[in-house]
C-alpha cells in the first residue's frame, strides 16, 4: 500500500475521473457516498491507505459542511495537494449542480402541471423512508451506547423538532462539553475562554442578515454561514435551510422547499447540493451558482487548511473527544430534521405507506438502490396523485 508520504500507484487525472464518476452515479447519501469511496479507494484500488482514509474521515466529521464532498477534497489532497484537493472537489460537486440545476428550469416551467407535483408526492413520501435509514445507520455508527453523546443526540433531536431550525452554536458547545468532560486541557482558563469565543461566531454570522444589500448578496452571505456553520453530514444543513429560507427569509414556500429536498435525494452526488436548486428557484442561474460557490467554499477552505495539521495532531484527546460531541449533536439535528419534513411529506395514507415500504424494502433487501426505490414511489405518484387530488 502506498502511504500519503510515498509516490501515488495513480494519477491525478486518475483521481479526478473516479470523482467524476461517483458524482455523477454515485446515490444514496452520505452515509452511502463515504462507504463507496472506502471501497473502492482502500479496498479495491488501494490508492489510499487505510490510515489516511480514517484521518480525512475524522477531519470531514470535525470540519463544519458536508460529510461526503469533504472527504473527497481530503482524498484528493493525501498525494496531490491543494491542486489535488481543488480538482477532486469539483468534479465530485458540478455533475450533481448541473442535474439540479435542469431540474430547477423544469420545476419553475413546469411546477403548475399535475404531474410534477404527482412525481413529488410520490417521491417526497420515499425520501422519508431513507433518510430514516440514514440517520438510524448514523446514529448507530456515531454514537452507539456513549450515555453522554446520546444526551447530547437527544436534547438536539428535540431542540431541532421543537425550533423547525438549526441553533448552530450547540454543536460547537457539545464538542466544548465533551472535550472539556472528558480530555480537560491543561490551561482550563484559557480554552474557556476560546470555547466562549468560538460559540458567539455564529451568533455574529446571524447579524448578516439585517444589513442591506442585494438578493444575490444575501443568498450568498446565508449560504456561506451554512456552509460554515453547519456540522454533520449534508442532510445537517436541511434544518438550517428551512429556517433561513422558509421562516426568516421567506424566500420559498414550504412545499417548495421539501420538493427542494427531495431532488437531492433523487440526484447523485453530495445531499447538500439541494443548495443549487433552492438557489434556482430565488433567483435562476445566478443565484443556483452564488448558492452553490457560497456554500461548498467554506468546507473547501475548513478541509484544505486543516489538513497538513491534522495528520500531525488529529488523534490527541482533546481532538477525539470535541469530534465526538459535534459529531452527536450533528446526528441528533439529522434524526430531528426526519420528523420535520416528514411532517410535511406524510400527508395522507398513502404518504404514510410509501414511506413505510421504504424503510421495508431497504431495511430487507440491503443491495437495493434507492433510485430503484425513487423511480418506484415517482410511478406510484404519477398512479395515486390523479385520483386522490383530481
Amino acid at each position: 500500500m502506498s502511504r500519503s508520504e510515498d509516490r501515488p500507484i495513480y494519477t491525478l487525472w486518475q483521481m479526478v475521473l473516479y470523482m467524476l464518476r461517483l458524482g455523477t452515479i454515485g446515490f444514496g447519501g452520505p452515509v452511502a457516498l463515504v462507504g463507496y469511496m472506502h471501497r473502492d479507494l482502500v479496498e479495491d484500488r488501494k490508492w489510499i491507505t487505510e490510515a489516511d482514509y480514517k484521518e480525512g474521515l475524522a477531519l470531514s466529521q470535525l470540519a463544519p459542511g458536508p460529510l461526503a464532498a469533504q472527504l473527497g477534497i481530503y482524498l484528493g489532497y493525501v498525494h496531490y495537494r491543494i491542486l489535488g484537493a481543488t480538482l477532486a472537489g469539483i468534479a465530485f460537486v458540478v455533475p450533481s449542480f448541473l442535474i439540479v440545476v435542469a431540474l430547477g428550469w423544469a420545476y419553475v416551467r413546469f411546477g403548475g402541471i399535475s404531474w410534477m407535483q404527482a412525481v413529488f408526492y410520490g417521491v417526497g413520501a420515499a425520501v422519508i423512508g431513507i433518510i430514516t435509514l440514514s440517520a438510524k445507520k448514523l446514529t448507530e455508527k456515531s454514537v452507539g451506547k456513549d450515555k453522554l453523546l446520546w444526551a447530547i443526540y437527544l436534547l438536539l433531536a428535540v431542540v431541532t423538532v421543537i425550533t423547525e431550525s438549526e441553533i448552530a452554536w450547540l454543536f460547537i458547545a457539545a464538542g466544548v462539553l465533551v472535550w472539556l468532560l472528558r480530555a480537560p486541557p491543561k490551561w482550563l482558563g484559557k480554552g474557556s475562554l476560546n470555547a466562549a469565543a468560538l460559540t458567539q461566531a455564529p451568533v455574529a454570522g446571524s447579524l448578516f442578515g439585517s444589513m442591506d444589500v442585494s438578493l444575490l448578496t444575501q443568498i450568498g452571505l446565508f449560504f456561506a454561514k451554512a456552509g460554515a456553520f453547519v456540522f454533520g453530514s449534508g442532510l445537517a444543513i436541511v434544518p438550517f435551510l428551512y429556517g433561513g429560507t422558509v421562516t426568516e427569509h421567506q424566500w420559498l414556500t414550504e412545499k417548495q422547499f421539501v420538493d427542494a429536498v427531495a431532488v437531492a435525494m433523487i440526484t447523485p452526488g453530495p445531499v447538500v447540493i439541494t443548495v443549487g436548486f433552492i438557489g434556482y428557484l430565488i433567483a435562476g442561474l445566478p443565484g443556483a451558482t452564488v448558492a452553490a460557490l457560497a456554500t461548498f467554499i467554506p468546507c473547501y477552505l475548513f478541509t484544505v487548511i486543516p489538513a497538513p495539521y491534522f495528520k500531525k495532531y488529529g488523534k490527541l484527546p482533546g481532538v477525539v473527544a470535541f469530534v465526538d460531541g459535534i459529531t452527536a449533536a450533528a446526528i441528533g439535528a439529522i434524526a430531528g430534521s426526519v420528523i420535520v419534513i416528514a411532517k410535511r411529506s406524510i400527508i395522507d395514507m398513502p404518504t404514510a405507506l410509501i414511506a413505510l415500504a421504504t424503510i421495508a424494502l431497504l431495511w430487507k433487501f440491503k443491495k437495493l438502490q434507492e433510485p430503484v426505490i425513487i423511480a418506484g414511489a415517482a410511478v406510484l405518484g404519477l398512479i395515486l396523485y390523479p385520483l386522490l387530488k383530481g
